[in-house]
């Protein structure tokens, strides 16, 4: 797949601002800084696409990009300590009503390949299978790491989440290590939901 153009579209506080659009919509989740804004910038090659900040915590919205082919939907981060309970429950009331809308055509569910999952990340991946919403790990910051320990990384966070080593991949924003691969999986994410449901089964 070939990206020539990504750009923002809008930001929903609740359900009433989700997009519904016929364009498969894949959503990128996974915990505070664990470097979503860094990935979504990296996919379309541009540096400021997506905001980034060395403040956790800080996207408090979902966040609408138009990739052409799909829309990619930035979720808040979750797991960050520092903000009151109340917020941690909006946060979650929102993602909550995010993948009830029940038109997700996949999720990049990022972790940070340098540490084992977290409880919270554990928590999102068991909501993801027991949803039945399709997901590939994407396990950031790999440039942090020599490239002999990456294999040995990725053999861990598969074990930890239950899945395949093949449905993870190691992607650094700094060298845009794993981009091609990511491209290679969002166009058969495209091919599959531009399939009439029939023939998905």
């Amino acid at each position: 797949m070939v990206i020539k153009e990504a750009k923002f579209v809008t930001s929903a506080a609740d359900r009433r601002g989700f997009v519904r659009s016929e364009k498969p919509v894949i959503a990128v989740c996974g915990k505070s800084n664990v470097g979503k804004s860094s990935f979504i910038n990296m996919l379309a090659c541009r540096n400021k696409l997506a905001r980034t900040s060395v403040e956790p915590g800080r996207t408090r919205l979902v966040n609408y990009f138009d990739f052409g082919e799909f829309l990619l939907a930035d979720l808040p981060g979750y797991g960050y300590a520092r903000v009151s309970q109340g917020e941690k429950q909006k946060w979650a009331q929102l993602l909550e009503d995010f993948f009830a809308e029940g038109n997700i055509a996949h999720v990049f569910a990022l972790a940070d390949i340098r540490h084992d999952p977290t409880a919270d990340d554990l928590t999102m991946i068991n909501f993801l299978y027991a949803t039945q919403t399709p997901f590939t790990v994407i396990a950031t910051k790999a440039d942090k790491l020599a490239k002999t320990r990456i294999k040995e990384a990725v053999r861990r966070i598969a074990a930890a989440f239950k899945t395949g080593e093949g449905n993870i991949i190691a992607v650094s924003s700094q060298t845009r290590k794993g981009r091609e691969e990511v491209l290679s999986a969002l166009e058969k994410i495209v091919a599959c939901a531009a399939l009439p449901q029939e023939e998905e089964d």
